[in-house]
């Protein structure tokens, strides 16, 4: 546990060295924002009125919901199994 922890930290303290905090140019962060429009409430509503695209979100949506329980359910039968008796 203590060599663990010792490498542990080992990996942090070089990660901290080499990953240092940087400052983006200020002319990239004003396209960035330029770039990133977030739609008004009015403009949501419209588009979830059409129903192929409510269609496609709900789709999405149950999908992705899906997927998490499925991996989760993988999970939980390799790791679970481990600690029950």
């Amino acid at each position: 546990m203590n060599t663990e922890h010792g490498r542990l930290a080992a990996i942090e303290e070089h990660l901290a060295d080499a990953l240092r905090p940087i400052r983006p140019r200020q002319d990239f962060v004003k396209r960035l924002r330029e770039g990133i429009r977030i739609p008004q409430r009015e403009e949501i509503a419209l588009k979830l009125q059409d129903w192929e695209t409510l269609l496609v979100v709900f789709g999405g949506v149950f999908s992705g919901a899906v997927v998490i329980l499925t991996v989760a359910r993988a999970l939980f039968h390799v790791f679970g199994r481990r600690h029950m008796p």
